[in-house]
Parts: C-alpha cells; structure tokens; sequence
C-alpha cells in the first residue's frame, strides 16, 4: 500500500493548488519543495515585482502631484525601502499559503525528490537525511529557471538576473535589460521611475513580440517618451565586466556598438527544472528538457502528470493553477472541462499595462479569418480623463461571421483588471451585440470595452 494517493513534486502556484485541491477530494497528499512554498512566482516573480511596480507607481504619482494642487519640496526615496516592502509581501504571503497546506492536511516535506521508480521517490531532505515515500500517483511541477546563455554569464553582481535584481537595495544610474518581454518591460518601467537610464535591447523587431504589433507600438512609443531607449532587431555579443560596470558589445543589422552600464539583468531564456529528478530511472522522455502531456495532464507514464512551467504549454502562474485542478479532478474521475488555451489571459503589469488573450489581428488574417476589429481610446473615457490615464486603447478582434471576440488586446492603467470581463465573454460565446448592449457604470474604465465592442459594428458612442 502506498504512503500517499498523491505526491506534488514542487509548491509552486501549480503545486500547491493541485495539493490543496487533492486533499479537498479526500485523497491523502503530500507536496515537496526544496525551497519555499509559492514557487517563483511567489518568491522571486510575479508577486514581488508587483510591489515594486506598485511603489514605482506611487513615486510617479509624488512627482506629477502639483498637477494635483499638491507640493512639497525635496522629494526623496529609498529603493533598499521598496526592496523591504516587497519581501514582506512575498513573506506574508507565503505564511498564508503554508496555513493552507496545514489547514487542508496537506503534508509538506522541504528537500529534493529523484523517483526511484514510477511510485516512489527518494527525498534528500532539508536537514541532511534521506527518506523514501511512495504514491499512487505523482504530480511534477517544478517549474523552470532562466537559462544560461553563454554570451551573457550571470555573476550575480554586475549581469543579473531577475531574481538578482528583486534582491539588489541600490538602482543602477545605468541599466541594459536583455529582453523585451514582460519581464525586461516591468523593469524597465521601475528602473527608469526610479531615475536609471534605461536600454531595452530586444532580439525581434520590436518589443512585447508576442503581443499585438498595435499595443506593441503603443508601449514602444509610451517608453520612449519616458526616456527609455529601445534596440530592437539586436543581439548581445558579448559582456565584458569590470569591477563596477560593463561594457556590452551588440550587434545590429550587421554592425556591432558597445555600451557601458552599470548593471546588465538578463531577462531571456528559460529552462525546465527536469534535470536531477531521475526522469531517466522511470523511462520518461522529455521535449528540449520539458515534459510532454496532454490535455488532461497526463505525461506518457499513466500515474505521472505534469503541470506548469516545466510542461512548456504557458508559462504563467495562473495557468500552472488551472492545469493543477484539472490534473487532480482528472485523478479523482471528475472529467473536469478541457482548458481552452486559446482564451488563456496575459498580462504585463509595467505602466502602463498590457493585457490580451487569443488571436491577434495579423495571425487571424494569417489563418483566413474575417475579422472586423473594434477599438476605443482611453483619451475618450471620461473616467480615464479624471484619472490623468489616457494613455491606453483597447482593441477587438472579432470573427465577422458570429460575432464573437476570437482576441483581446489592450493597453492602459490597468487594463489588468479589464481582462476578466472580456474572457467570460468568450467562454460564455458572447458576441459584441451583446457586450454592446451591456450596461456598464458610468463613469469608469469598463465602459471603454463596451465602446470597444459596438465600435466592431461601427456604432460606438463616444468617438
């Protein structure tokens, strides 16, 4: 008989939802982690630099406040003060996800797991001794790491990586951020508040890729009015470090310049955190180092699911959540719904925001689809206008034949927030008709999505 009906390798935000899930359903669980509970994303991503994209907020908002019949003089900061705040959110934060492993019976065990064979598993635990446990089923998440990239070496003191510069109390004068995704564009975002000169240097065309080319340039042109410079269509060649700076030899369109900073934080590449868990001692093949699976979570070894980060799927927090209840209610017989990925959100939380889910306009023109596209600018919100937030849009992407949003792509305060709404409107099969016609409070930032939809049928009021 099995010590367990189910082990989690890994409390990550995937982990601990499947373990708590597990145990709800009456199973006997346990959840392995070798460091703290809540994962990256908890620890060392999502939440932490949430806060200080939050204190950034407020030093922009002290900055403009005569706007506001405010001021004061000598307006001064503490970044070593931000860094604090956001450790003891992360803190408080991962005591509450500890509480709910305990208040749900949930054994949690600190070390490393290896499967010795496809139900058990050997743990090097915290305090140096070794232990075997067994279950019916196990649930990999562990998640992934940045990965090393040999033209960029990380030392952790000059070439950072994220997880360097959410610990790092002192701002660069001088920043070079490889990457323009979501991460490089958060910090960026508080670099440059917090008074560093900031360089984007981005492999694609241009910025946020994998979004909309519209909020693309939008967010392009919001940064470089704020003083950030941008490289697109460039490579890191090399870094060469010294005691305190560096230089950063790039290259573009077949030209190479150099560039001297302070600090580099490499915000590009990942990796599954597969390796050292003895996935070769039970026969389980991997994919470039993820692990494959299918749409109930299953990987190719019946009782063995995977979820998260290290399956490749979306490496977003609240993804890894989902696939953990789904993986579970799969477990327990439940036939839970399949996840649609198509609607799965997005989010950048820099200033200002991005948020999108789906197809965005050129790839539904690449897959023949007639679209008609509705968008509505915050410089029309009367909310946004009271606000001093009207740099933003939002824009539709809607298959002309029903009707209903197939993308969502917006840009503005907040825009986060807005997300949500428009998702339900997809899953519930709404069309714009009916977004159009749904009442919204006036004044406030939603009212922006109905303009948005009734501007698909070229009925929007206020434009």
């Amino acid at each position: 008989m099995s010590d367990f009906d189910i082990i989690v390798i890994g409390a990550g935000p995937g982990g601990y939802v499947a373990a708590i899930r597990a145990a709800q359903l009456g199973m006997k669980t346990a959840v392995i982690e070798r460091e703290s509970v809540g994962g990256v994303c908890l620890n060392w991503g999502c939440i932490p630099s949430k806060s200080l994209l939050r204190n950034a907020e407020v030093l922009n908002l002290m900055k403009s406040a005569d706007k506001y019949g405010i001021s004061f003089d000598n307006l001064s900061y503490d970044f070593g003060a931000a860094i604090e705040r956001s450790r003891e959110v992360v803190n408080k934060l991962t005591s509450g996800v500890q509480y709910l492993l305990k208040k749900n019976n949930v054994e949690h065990i600190s070390g490393s797991a290896v499967f010795e064979t496809s139900t058990s598993l050997s743990i090097l635990m915290e305090n140096g001794e070794s232990r075997v446990i067994s279950g019916d089923n196990i649930l990999i998440a562990t998640g992934a790491r940045q990965r090393e990239i040999p033209a960029m070496p990380i030392d952790h003191s000059i070439v950072m990586n994220s997880r360097d510069a959410l610990n790092s109390k002192t701002i660069p004068n001088r920043v070079l951020i490889v990457g323009g995704g979501a991460t490089g564009a958060e910090f960026a975002h508080v670099y440059s508040s917090y008074g560093s000169n900031v360089t984007i240097v981005e492999l694609e065309d241009r910025i946020i890729p994998n979004e909309d080319a519209e909020i693309s340039q939008a967010l392009t042109k919001s940064f470089t009015d704020n003083g950030i410079n941008i490289s697109c269509s460039s490579s890191v060649e090399s870094i060469e470090t010294n005691a305190d700076f560096a230089i950063v030899s790039i290259s573009k369109n077949g030209e190479t310049s150099k560039i001297e900073c302070d600090r580099v934080l490499v915000a590009v590449g990942v990796q599954a955190n597969t390796d050292n868990l003895g996935l070769e001692n039970i026969g389980l093949e991997t994919d470039r180092g993820f692990v494959p699976i299918d749409n109930k979570m299953n990987t190719a070894i019946s009782n063995i699911y995977a979820i998260g980060d290290v399956t490749g799927k979306m490496l977003l927090a609240h993804v890894a959540s989902a696939q953990g209840v789904t993986a579970i209610e799969n477990i327990a017989g439940l036939n839970p719904p399949e996840l649609d990925y198509s609607i799965m959100p997005r989010a950048i939380y820099c200033e200002p925001q991005i948020a999108s889910f789906g197809l965005t306009e050129n790839q539904a023109k690449e897959q023949g689809i007639n679209i008609n596209i509705g968008k509505f600018p915050f410089s029309a919100s009367g909310k946004a206008i009271a606000l001093d937030k009207t740099d933003g849009i939002v824009k539709l992407v809607v298959d002309e034949e029903i009707g209903e949003i197939i993308g969502a792509h917006m840009i503005g305060s907040e825009v986060t927030e807005l997300l949500a709404e428009l998702s339900i409107t997809k899953m519930l099969e709404g069309t714009t008709t009916e977004l159009g016609w749904l009442v919204h409070p006036h004044p406030t930032i939603s009212e922006i999505l109905k303009e948005a939809a009734l501007d698909t049928m070229g009925e929007a009021i206020h434009i």
